[in-house]
């Protein structure tokens, strides 16, 4: 009698399963993106400030450059899974966690309180809807108010996705922003320009807010905030080594309340224009 062969069995129904579930997961794994960025003022030729924003495993890791050469800068960890950001100081150990509410939360109220404002300029970038504002051309939009004027050029995003990640990203940092260095003009007409660049499945390459220095809200302040980003669709090597560092400080820096984290007094760099 001839000896008994195993016949290789047809995979089952959990089989199955398993391996559409991971071929799903992989296909939802969005992928890593890097984006440096560079802000200058009026027409100078050095920037004022640098960031490296790593995108992987669906959370944003952006990168400030330090007050000194060699200083470690903030990093702040935006997480939309969870609905938060983690702005962590590593000179000092220390982090804060902002609730993705809380920001929402400061939209309505800085919204409320620009459309009060006697300053015309603040009392327009409130505004509810800049739809019909906004001016498009080959890739660029523009949108002009009351002694402002926005210019964002952008290219073509890899995939809708990425565009949408760095849409929402760009979102949160400009919240954050007002909610930590308050002043300057409302966050809003810009979140109207990343709503249309993620529309059209874009990524910005450059930004530049033009001022007019007559009125009290820019009086002494820049005329000409430009910001220029280069996009690359894949992560360094040190890139790794960098988020691995990060993942690091997160864990060991103290939590702290937002009072306290925001208790030094010390000069930020200019990021108006991000």
């Amino acid at each position: 009698m001839p000896p008994h062969r195993l016949q290789p069995r047809a995979p089952g129904l959990a089989g199955l399963l398993v391996a559409t579930a991971l071929t799903a997961l992989a296909a939802a794994e969005p992928p890593a993106m890097r984006v440096e960025s560079e802000v200058f003022v009026d027409r100078a030729a050095e920037p004022v400030s640098r960031s490296l924003t790593l995108f992987r495993d669906g959370l944003a890791w952006d990168f400030l450059d330090g007050a000194a050469p060699d200083a470690a800068g903030e990093i702040v960890l935006h997480d939309p899974a969870r609905e938060r950001l983690v702005v962590i100081d590593p000179a000092r150990n220390v982090k804060t966690v902002v609730e993705a509410v809380r920001l929402d939360r400061l939209a309505a109220s800085l919204a409320s309180w620009a459309r009060r404002s006697d300053d015309r300029l603040v009392r327009w970038a409130g505004g509810a809807d800049f739809a019909e504002a906004l001016v498009e051309k080959e890739r660029k939009v523009e949108l002009a108010g009351p002694r402002a004027r926005y210019e964002v050029a952008y290219d073509t995003a890899p995939s809708p996705d990425a565009a949408e990640r760095y849409g929402r990203f760009a979102d949160a940092a400009i919240l954050l922003r007002a909610l930590l260095h308050p002043g300057g003009v409302p966050p809003f007409p810009r979140l109207a320009l990343n709503r249309r660049i993620a529309a059209a499945g874009g990524i910005p390459t450059a930004v530049t807010l033009e001022l007019d220095p007559r009125g009290g809200l820019v009086a002494g302040g820049p005329r000409v905030l430009r910001s220029v980003h280069k996009f690359h669709p894949r992560l360094l090597a040190a890139d790794l080594d960098r988020l691995e560092d990060a993942e690091a400080r997160v864990a060991v820096a103290e939590e702290v309340d937002l009072a306290a984290y925001a208790e030094p007094a010390t000069a930020r760099p200019v990021t108006a224009a991000k």
